[in-house]
């Protein structure tokens, strides 16, 4: 058993799990692969997101150190969003998320359909 900020995992990727776990987490970590990202740049990719909610997955994302929040001190306030170094050591494991997703829904033809794109 591992206790990591007072709670209780039998794994590590429990833990990383839970770092992604979050409706709209991976879409912005794959946005952020992609290089730094505005907040209204995100918005627009990610339009179903809403502001609150996108404020609030980008917040945790920070806290848990897997994105970095530059804010440039000019007016109107410009904020810039881009991966850290924890969160572009998982970027491949994102990769590898969706290809299996992929992989894994071409195995049931009869089971889906695309409306925009595959991956996230």
């Amino acid at each position: 058993m591992i206790i990591f900020r007072d709670k209780t995992y039998r794994c590590t990727s429990e833990i990383v799990l839970g770092l992604v776990s979050g409706k709209w987490k991976i879409s912005i970590l794959n946005q952020l692969t992609k290089g730094p990202i505005r907040f209204n740049q995100l918005q627009r990719l990610l339009p179903d997101a809403t502001q609150r909610m996108l404020t609030m997955q980008l917040r945790m994302l920070e806290n848990d150190g897997l994105i970095i929040r530059k804010v440039y001190p000019v007016s109107p306030p410009k904020v810039e969003y881009s991966l850290s170094g924890l969160g572009e050591q998982l970027a491949p494991m994102l990769t590898m998320l969706c290809d299996f997703g992929t992989t894994y829904t071409e195995s049931y033809p009869d089971e889906i359909s695309y409306t925009n794109q595959k991956h996230a």
